[in-house]
């Protein structure tokens, strides 16, 4: 049993880019939890990623992994963490039964028993090259090897981006066992929200390279809510109240951020709930305060 309590601590990362800076990003992924990384594409979720995989230079900040600094003991991490990408990073002249041969080199840990249990259940064919392979089969195929020799860590990169949605529920169904034993953990980065609210303990929203909101998803599901009023009573609302205001031609649309206390502060008020998606879009506008679409 691993002795640390987050599995992941990003302490205020940033990377300057021309155009573009990842500023000052910190969270933590708790040990033997899912946490959701929420933003549009382009936000800064896969530069956060590269930058904790080491694949690119920070400019300034900490990141430590399974309680490890990243840096000093790259080689060891990365035997005891998986990362899936949304493109299969496997030639496509390979089949499945070669990615066993090649991984067995790589990782001590390597279990060709898990593996074949993997394809059987996946359904994929070992002699078949990946090039001939579906997106969903070869998203099945990374999955597998990622799952084959005993990662604490599992690091996902719009991984279920393109996917239909039986393959998806299939996918998010076996990361819930994966984190069963409490001492397995993923950071699962994606736009598709409906996905995080289904496991995500934690989600972490970025936008513009900025963090957002970080927190327990229940939490943040539990605290926003949305106002629908007359554009007259906009100025009823206190501002710090408002993530921020959506008007259409019938009104406004508030997004709060203290759902359990409006109902009373304003009498008569109806907060009607938020899902992620709509939390991250108002987030998004947070910097205008009145938007439309």
């Amino acid at each position: 049993m691993a002795n640390y309590e987050n599995a992941i601590e990003i302490s205020g990362v940033t990377k300057k880019y021309s155009g573009f800076t990842l500023d000052n990003i910190s969270f933590k992924v708790p040990k033997g939890s899912i946490m959701g990384f929420i933003g549009q594409n382009g936000a800064g979720k896969t530069t956060t990623i590269r930058s904790l995989l080491n694949l690119i230079s920070i400019d300034s900040g900490e990141i430590k992994l399974l309680g490890l600094d990243y840096l000093k003991n790259e080689q060891e991490i990365k035997e005891r963490i998986a990362v899936v990408f949304d493109e299969l990073p496997f030639h496509d002249v390979f089949n499945a039964k070669d990615m066993a041969r090649i991984f067995e080199g790589i990782y001590p840990k390597w279990s060709n028993a898990e593996y074949s249990s993997y394809l059987e259940r996946f359904k994929l064919p070992t002699k078949k090259k990946i090039g001939e392979f579906s997106k969903g089969m070869k998203m099945k195929l990374q999955i597998a090897c990622a799952l084959s020799h005993s990662a604490e860590l599992l690091v996902m990169d719009e991984a279920t981006t393109g996917l239909d949605p039986v393959v998806r529920d299939e996918i998010l169904h076996i990361f819930m066992e994966y984190l069963q034993d409490g001492e397995h953990s993923i950071l699962m980065s994606s736009h598709i929200t409906s996905d995080l609210e289904k496991i995500a303990d934690t989600v972490t929203f970025i936008d513009k390279g900025k963090l957002l909101v970080s927190g327990c998803k229940d939490e943040i599901l539990e605290s926003h809510g949305i106002l629908k009023c007359d554009k007259g009573e906009i100025s009823k609302i206190a501002a710090e109240d408002i993530v921020s205001i959506r008007m259409n031609s019938y009104g406004a649309e508030i997004m709060l951020n203290n759902r359990q206390e409006a109902s009373y502060k304003y009498s008569g008020a109806i907060v009607d709930p938020a899902s992620l998606d709509d939390i991250m879009l108002y987030y998004v506008h947070s910097g205008e305060r009145e938007w439309s679409l």
